[in-house]
């Protein structure tokens, strides 16, 4: 039986996906094959010897340490995408306050609650509405940062409101790009992107490439006046040269969903609580996408979004048994395999492999059934880093 710890509220319908008859599901679940987790900060003290893979019910994993994580053969897994409705939806509220005087109006029209006269509150709204005058989002450039599934989710809303769209992205995937409206207009670089966008709005993870992208420098190349709004991380601005951006003219707003101290009450500055995926919908979407997963890694050693592993999917055709070993990227390892199977005439079914960086993964279908000493002689090759059979 397949043992599941959970961390933070898991949705149930991601739960419900785990067969109670094969796997035990838990908080205080001791030594898991796996782990669920939301926002709950990971260690390297939540390492037990079983611990096989962690999955992350959302799209960044800035809680978990992977690179330690990797080094230790943990999958860690994500659900890119999952969430990406929701984000998209906050981010058109982010693009209607930047524009209307929505929440200076709330603010204006509760403070007229001491006025009990329906005729004099009438004379009061109309006549302190004229302050709050906006703009129009249509025939605005949008710059888009990020072209992924939330990126091209916000290009694609952008482009039905009548605005223009001005995307990039370093990275773009295929599948990316086959999302993406070729009334998009791929820019060359972020400089070119800023200096052409009206509002800027950032869709990219984390990294150590990403953190603080948005500074001094990304800023100078800014239109004046120019609205960021971030819902995406908010380690991708730099907040000291963002409020000197607003000083001086250069930002006219900054909406985020990422609250930081000395930018929280700025004239300017329009922040909320971490609302991105906060809706019913998109808990339910992670939580079921990253059980698929977890249970097709557990179950058959296949491997799908993952943020440290390579993408690896071997179909299984009933015969036989599967062996799965990770290992580091280095040469004759999978030979190595290759040959302790040869020595022991067990014929080859089937195989995958693909390394990510400095990992390699490993899915190999033989027609014997693997015994203890043939997975304990894997493991003692140099290199290996776990391996796993599968019934």
């Amino acid at each position: 039986m397949h043992k599941i710890r959970t961390l933070n509220a898991i949705a149930e319908k991601g739960l419900e996906k785990f067969s109670r008859k094969e796997y035990e599901i838990g908080s205080e679940i001791p030594d898991p094959d796996a782990i669920l987790v939301r926002s709950q900060k990971l260690t390297d003290d939540d390492v037990t010897p079983a611990l096989r893979a962690v999955g992350r019910a959302g799209a960044g994993v800035n809680n978990i340490p992977v690179s330690s994580y990797t080094d230790k053969g943990i999958v860690v897994f994500n659900t890119p995408g999952a969430n990406a409705n929701a984000v998209k939806e906050l981010v058109m509220s982010g693009l209607l306050l930047s524009c209307r005087g929505i929440i200076p109006g709330i603010e204006y029209v509760n403070g007229l609650q001491d006025h009990q006269d329906k005729g004099e509150l009438n004379k009061l709204v109309e006549a302190g509405k004229k302050k709050y005058k906006g703009t129009e989002l249509k025939g605005k450039t949008l710059g888009v940062l990020g072209l992924g599934a939330i990126g091209s989710m916000v290009a694609e809303m952008a482009i039905q409101m009548g605005m223009e769209v001005l995307g990039y992205d370093p990275a773009l995937s295929v599948d990316a790009a086959w999302r993406i409206s070729r009334r998009v207009k791929k820019m060359g670089n972020m400089q070119a992107l800023f200096s052409r966008s009206d509002i800027v709005t950032l869709h990219v993870p984390a990294l150590d490439s990403t953190r603080g992208m948005i500074n001094a420098e990304a800023l100078s190349y800014f239109k004046d006046g120019t609205v960021l709004l971030n819902f995406a991380r908010g380690e991708l601005v730099e907040a000291e040269d963002t409020l000197t951006a607003l000083d001086s003219g250069k930002l006219s707003q900054y909406i985020n969903d990422f609250p930081v101290p000395g930018l929280i009450g700025k004239p300017g500055v329009i922040s909320i609580p971490h609302l991105g995926a906060s809706t019913d919908e998109a808990e339910e979407n992670c939580a079921v996408m990253v059980a698929d997963q977890v249970i097709d890694f557990l179950e058959n050693g296949n491997i799908r979004n993952s943020v440290n592993f390579p993408s690896l999917v071997m179909d299984r055709n009933g015969e036989g048994y599967r062996l799965a070993f990770a290992n580091k990227n280095v040469p004759r390892i999978l030979g190595s395999v290759l040959s302790i199977l040869a020595d022991r005439n067990i014929n080859v079914i089937d195989m995958l492999n693909k390394s990510r960086e400095d990992v390699a993964y490993n899915i190999i279908d033989i027609e014997s059934e693997p015994t203890d000493d043939l997975l304990q002689d894997i493991l003692n090759i140099d290199g290996v880093i776990n391996a796993q059979v599968f019934d």
